[in-house]
């Protein structure tokens, strides 16, 4: 089931039945995989029943040590400077890679290409990185609203597809949390005072969220812009705790 079918254009009813459908049509891939070995979507080695081999896998661009609370690069782990002097609203950032390759191709596929199965490596890949911590989950989880003329053209809202799986595998609640309250421009060329323009109050949160711990799902961090205003909505909805999970974290650009 493809992300869309989470507007609120779907009745509960019709909901239902594709959340049935949805798990049928997994249950048959995870068949068919088993029954057809895989070819690795990077190396096109023998991957066994999944997409990415063993190899690909251990040679993602880790994010190495990083500041817990925004994932750039700090000696020690230790909270970086820039989060020292002006804290983001999430109380953590958990990044799985760096944006570099392979992990750059794997996204860029996964988001622009409509290559839709590559969310089970990206969603293995932050879960692993969630456990590696080895603290308690979030009470739910909720993923980056994209905007509706966006996910018409796209067809789907790629920061959902990854939140369904990671979901699915920690077995924590993925709610429809937070909705765009208006559309911004693209992100890609836009510098750090830019970004955080563009989406400042972008989004609200759908219900509130009092003493919840929430985690919010998306696929790449640069800035953290687009994290730090949908973590701000959670906490305006009354979330206790924010963290923000993604698949890559990148250097963020500089001001401009």
């Amino acid at each position: 089931m493809l992300s869309n079918a989470g507007t609120a254009e779907f009745d509960s009813a019709r909901m239902r039945c594709r959340r049935i459908g949805a798990h049928v049509a997994a249950a048959c891939a995870n068949a068919l995989r088993a029954a057809l070995p895989q070819n690795c979507s990077l190396c096109a080695d023998a991957s066994g029943d999944a997409l990415l081999c063993d190899a690909c896998m251990r040679g993602m661009p880790r994010t190495g040590e990083s500041c817990p609370r925004c994932a750039s690069a700090s000696p020690g782990g230790a909270i970086c400077g820039a989060c020292l002097a002006a804290p983001p609203p999430q109380a953590a950032t958990v990044a799985a890679w760096r944006y570099a390759f392979p992990a750059d191709r794997l996204l860029h596929a996964f988001k622009y290409r409509g290559r839709l199965a590559l969310a089970e490596p990206l969603a293995d890949a932050i879960v692993a990185a969630v456990n590696a911590r080895g603290t308690a989950v979030p009470d739910l989880l909720v993923a980056v609203p994209l905007a509706r003329s966006r996910q018409r053209v796209r067809g789907y809202n790629h920061a959902q597809e990854i939140a369904r799986r990671v979901s699915s595998r920690l077995g924590v609640p993925l709610a429809n949390g937070l909705r765009r309250v208006r559309a911004a421009p693209p992100q890609a060329e836009s510098g750090l005072a830019a970004r955080a323009r563009n989406v400042r109050g972008a989004f609200a949160a759908t219900q509130r969220h009092d003493g919840l711990a929430v985690a919010i799902v998306d696929d790449v961090m640069t800035t953290g812009a687009t994290l730090a205003a949908a973590a701000a909505a959670m906490r305006d909805s009354g979330a206790t705790r924010v963290e923000a999970w993604v698949v890559a974290r990148t250097p963020p650009p500089r001001a401009r």
